[in-house]
């Protein structure tokens, strides 16, 4: 059986959490950012986790986290 392969984009997107969960970084926070708030700004800058439903997906192409 040969070495699975990580996913090497999803690497570099999802960290793993002392608890085992996956952070990952908001979306929208690139360009275009005049039309969006001060507020909207703000919150885009803290991670988040993966939503429950993704994490087996994320784990199986990331099998060495």
């Amino acid at each position: 059986m040969p070495k699975m392969k990580t996913n090497r984009s999803a690497a570099k997107r999802f960290k793993v959490t002392g608890t085992g969960k996956l952070k990952r970084f908001k979306a929208y926070k690139r360009h275009i950012l005049t039309k969006k708030s001060a507020k909207t700004k703000r919150n885009l800058r803290h991670a988040a986790m993966v939503d429950s439903t993704n994490v087996k997906t994320m784990k199986k192409i990331m099998p060495y986290l």
